[in-house]
C-alpha cells in the first residue's frame, strides 16, 4: 500500500539534524514536517510525478514505477543522484534513461563521472563513488556527462540542490536558505533534492501547501535513501490541472536493496542506514 502526504504546518523541535550530511558541517532541517495524514492518491491525466536522489536503490525504484504504472502516470522528472551509495546503478540508469523525460545532474552522478569530486563525502560515499565510476557502463556514463544543472519546464524549475548556484551543491533546510532561492527562478514551482527530506516552502515562508498564486519551492525527498527517519521511499506527484501537490510514502523490500549493497562489497553502514530512514 502507499500513502500521500498533505505538507502543512506542524510544531516540530527547532532543530532537525540528518545524521550524515555529505559536508563536514551539520545540515539542520528546520522546515514544518508532513503530518500523519494519509489516503490513497487516485489518477489523473494530468499528473507529473518528480523523482530525486534514488542512490542506485533498484528496489525502491521499481516500487515507485509500479505506483506510477498504478496510477497511469506518464510524465516523470528526474532531479538527479540517480547513482550513490547503492548496489544497482546501472539498473537504475537504464530505468531513467527509459522512462524519465527530464532529468538533471546530481552531486553523485557528477563523483561517478570523476571520482575527484567526492572528495568531500563520508568515507563510505567516496568508496560507493569509486565503485559506481568502475562499473558504470560506457552508455550509461555519457547518459549522466549529458545531463544539465538545471533546466525549466511550463511547470516549474528542476534542479537538484538549489537553483541559485545548482552547481555548488549547497543545501537548502531553513526558512532562511529558502528566502534568497526565488530571486534565482522565474517559474511558479522550483522542485529540488538534495538533503533527502520533504518540504513545501511558499514565497512568504508562511505557507507550507500548494496554493494557487503563490510560488514555492518543493523538496521531492528520497526515492532510495530517505533521512527524515521514515525508511519509506519518497517522491512528489504535483496535479498540473487542480494545482495541487502530494508527497508520496510507499514501503518496498528494504532488505532486498541492503543485499545489494553487501554483495557488491560496499559499506555495511549504507545497508544498515536504509533500515533507519538516515
Amino acid at each position: 500500500m502507499y500513502f500521500s502526504t498533505h505538507l502543512a504546518r506542524f510544531s516540530i523541535p527547532d532543530v532537525l539534524v540528518p545524521p550524515f550530511p555529505e559536508t563536514p558541517s551539520p545540515v539542520a532541517n528546520k522546515f514544518p514536517l508532513p503530518p500523519l495524514f494519509f489516503f490513497r492518491y487516485l489518477g489523473s491525466d494530468m499528473k507529473i510525478a518528480i523523482l530525486s536522489d534514488i542512490h542506485s536503490n533498484l528496489e525502491a525504484l521499481l516500487k515507485t514505477f509500479t505506483i506510477l504504472d498504478d496510477l497511469r502516470i506518464e510524465e516523470i522528472y528526474c532531479l538527479g543522484d540517480i547513482v550513490g551509495y547503492g548496489g544497482s546503478p546501472n539498473e537504475c540508469v537504464n530505468l531513467i534513461r527509459k522512462r524519465a523525460s527530464r532529468c538533471v545532474l546530481g552531486n553523485h552522478d557528477l563523483a561517478a563521472i570523476d571520482t575527484s569530486h567526492a572528495s568531500y563525502f563520508t568515507k563510505p560515499g567516496r568508496i560507493a563513488a569509486e565503485w559506481t565510476h568502475e562499473v558504470l557502463t560506457s552508455q550509461n556514463l555519457d547518459y549522466l556527462s549529458s545531463l544539465p544543472y538545471r533546466l525549466d519546464t511550463e511547470f516549474g524549475t528542476i534542479v537538484h540542490a538549489n537553483p541559485a548556484r545548482p552547481e555548488e551543491w549547497e543545501y537548502i533546510v531553513s526558512l532562511e536558505d529558502a528566502e534568497p532561492q526565488f530571486a534565482h527562478f522565474t517559474t511558479p514551482l522550483c522542485f529540488i533534492g538534495h538533503s533527502h527530506i520533504p518540504f513545501v516552502c511558499g514565497e512568504d515562508r508562511k505557507t507550507f501547501v500548494l496554493k494557487k498564486g503563490l510560488r514555492a519551492l518543493i523538496n521531492v525527498g528520497s526515492v532510495g535513501q530517505p533521512r527524515d527517519h521514515d525508511p519509506r521511499l519518497s517522491f512528489g506527484l504535483l496535479d498540473s490541472d487542480s494545482w495541487t501537490y502530494e508527497n508520496i510514502r510507499a514501503e518496498y523490500d528494504i532488505r532486498g536493496a541492503a543485499q545489494a549493497i553487501i554483495e557488491n562489497g560496499l559499506p555495511q553502514f549504507l545497508a544498515d542506514r536504509l533500515f533507519r530512514g538516515v
